[in-house]
C-alpha cells in the first residue's frame, strides 16, 4: 500500500542535466517541494558538492547548509535538498561567491558568476494572470511568486524584473516580435535568439520561430520561451557561448584549434 509521495530518488532516475555519474552510488538527492519542479531544478547539495566542489559528501553539504552559509534569492536556505531553478541567484557569503542559475547551450544548468549589482534582481516569466479573492488582480510567475496588483499591461508569457529584496516588480519585458528570448525546455534548451514569428494553432501547441545572432533559425513551442531582453540587449549576463549552438563539426574544429584533439 502506497502512503504518500516517494521520499527517495535513485541515481539512474535523476534528471540528466544534473550530470551525476552513473556509478557514483545508488541514490541521488531528491529535491524538496519548492518553487521549481523536481525535473527542472538543481538541489543546493549538488551545487555545493558536484558543481563548486565545496563539499565531498552529502553530509558535508548538510553541515554547510545548517551553518546558514547558502542564500537562494536573498533568503537563507538550510535544506540541502532545496530546489534552486532557472534565474535563481545563489549566494555564498563566506566565500563571496554569487551565481545565477542559467542553462548552457546543451540545456544543462550552469552557474554564471555575477557581480553585486546583478544579485539585486531576477527575471520571472508570467505564467498566469487572474483576478483573485476580493477582486484583487494577481500575476503568478514561473518560480511560484504571486505579484498582487500588477501593471494592467502585463500579460501571460511576458517577463518581469523582480527586486529580490522587496519582491516588487520593477519593469516589464514584453513578449513580442523582436524580443530577446532564451529557450528553457525541449531540444533547443539553452539557445538564445530574437523572436521572429509566432504561429497560433487552436487546440494544439503554438509555435514560435527564433533566430540567433549567427543567423541560425529554429522553432519551438511557445511555452518553452523565456523573454530575457529586447533586441540584442539581455537584462542578465549570459553564460559562456552566449546561447549559440554549434554543430558537432564546428565543436571539433574549435577543439582541434585549441589543441585538445
Amino acid at each position: 500500500m502506497v502512503r504518500g509521495p516517494k521520499k527517495h530518488l535513485k541515481r539512474l532516475n535523476a534528471p540528466r542535466h544534473w550530470n551525476l555519474g552513473k556509478m557514483g552510488g545508488i541514490w541521488a538527492p531528491k529535491p524538496s517541494a519548492g518553487p521549481h519542479k523536481q525535473r527542472e531544478c538543481l538541489p543546493v547539495c549538488i551545487i555545493l558538492r558536484d558543481r563548486l566542489k565545496y563539499a565531498l559528501t552529502g553530509k558535508e553539504c548538510t553541515q554547510i547548509c545548517m551553518e546558514r552559509c547558502v542564500k537562494v534569492d536573498g533568503k537563507v536556505r538550510s535544506d540541502p535538498n532545496y530546489p534552486a531553478g532557472f534565474m535563481d541567484v545563489v549566494e555564498l557569503e563566506k566565500s563571496g561567491d554569487k551565481f545565477r542559475l542559467l542553462y548552457d547551450i546543451k540545456g544543462r544548468f550552469t552557474l554564471k558568476r555575477i557581480d553585486r549589482e546583478e544579485t539585486a534582481f531576477k527575471l520571472c516569466r508570467v505564467n498566469k494572470v487572474f483576478v483573485g479573492k476580493n477582486k484583487i488582480p494577481v500575476a503568478v510567475t514561473h518560480d511560484g511568486r504571486t505579484i498582487r496588483y500588477p501593471d494592467p499591461i502585463l500579460k501571460v508569457n511576458d517577463s518581469v524584473k523582480v527586486d529580490i529584496a522587496t519582491g516588487k516588480m520593477t519593469s516589464i519585458l514584453k513578449f513580442e516580435i523582436g524580443a530577446m528570448v532564451m529557450i528553457t525546455k525541449g531540444h533547443s534548451a539553452g539557445r538564445v535568439g530574437q523572436l521572429m514569428h509566432i504561429e497560433k494553432h487552436e487546440g494544439s501547441f503554438n509555435i514560435v520561430t527564433v533566430k540567433d545572432t549567427k543567423g541560425n533559425v529554429f522553432a519551438t513551442r511557445l511555452a518553452n520561451v523565456f523573454v530575457i531582453g529586447s533586441g540584442n540587449h539581455p537584462e542578465v549576463s549570459l553564460p559562456k557561448g552566449r546561447g549559440i549552438k554549434k554543430t558537432i563539426l564546428q565543436e571539433k574544429a574549435e577543439a582541434v584549434a585549441r589543441g585538445d584533439l
